[in-house]
């Protein structure tokens, strides 16, 4: 929706730099914490459709690559974090062990284009007839399509504690994505690490966004959020 001034894009000068929002009518539905199986397999069919739409194609914001991933967000934390800490030792060494998975797969077998980076069901409305709306594009950026996928199996992971629900959702959903786009082999290999990827750049807009009223940067947090990806990594080497 338009303002009275006929702009689309409101700038908000918040405390952590300018932001940009938008205003939509309505989006019916709401937020559902635990989805079902079919709804998972729409959503996957929804974010390749928008991957087909944006294949070959770049916007300017983000590159999300090595540097953006992983090296910038180390170096953030290390403004709060001693690099002695072992989960800071973790992270070093698995961003380390991501760079090399990427750099030694196929460049041609890992699409690339315009991707949400956090597409998960807090930023979703669903309707009880499973209509999916996805909102809240602030991460934005131009990177390998292997990143949203990842990054929605690892927020299920974390969701569903109940390992068989989690892989049989998980499989629902990367069926409903191969229902409109395959995914390589390479591609999927990836998916333990991209997803961890994307954790260690969450970790980097958590030190960048610090402030007084910020509850992320404590030790106790830290151990508790590399933990996270740490049973994430685990599980997937089993």
């Amino acid at each position: 929706m338009a303002d009275i001034n006929g702009n689309y894009i409101q700038e908000i000068n918040a405390p952590e730099g300018m932001r940009y929002a938008v205003v939509f009518s309505y989006a019916e539905g709401g937020k559902v914490r635990f989805i079902d199986p079919d709804t998972c397999a729409k959503i996957g069919a929804i974010m390749a459709q928008m991957h087909n739409v944006n294949e070959h194609t770049a916007i300017k914001r983000i590159n999300y690559n090595d540097t953006t991933l992983l090296e910038l967000p180390y170096r953030y934390a290390q403004q709060f974090f001693s690099d002695d800490l072992p989960e800071m030792q973790f992270v070093k060494t698995l961003s380390n062990d991501i760079t090399g998975a990427f750099a030694n797969t196929d460049a041609n077998a890992i699409k690339t284009g315009i991707v949400h980076l956090d597409i998960w069901y807090d930023n979703m409305s669903i309707t009880e007839n499973s209509e999916v709306t996805i909102f809240d594009f602030d991460f934005c950026g131009n990177g390998p399509f292997i990143l949203d996928v990842a990054y929605f199996c690892k927020q299920l992971f974390h969701i569903e504690t109940n390992k068989e629900e989690y892989e049989l959702k998980k499989d629902a959903f990367l069926a409903g994505y191969q229902s409109i786009r395959k995914l390589t082999k390479q591609e999927i290999d990836l998916i333990p690490l991209a997803g961890a990827a994307v954790y260690i750049f969450y970790l980097g807009v958590q030190c960048r966004r610090f402030d007084w009223s910020n509850i992320f940067l404590t030790e106790n947090y830290l151990k508790m959020y590399v933990g996270r990806i740490k049973n994430w990594v685990e599980y997937n080497d089993q």
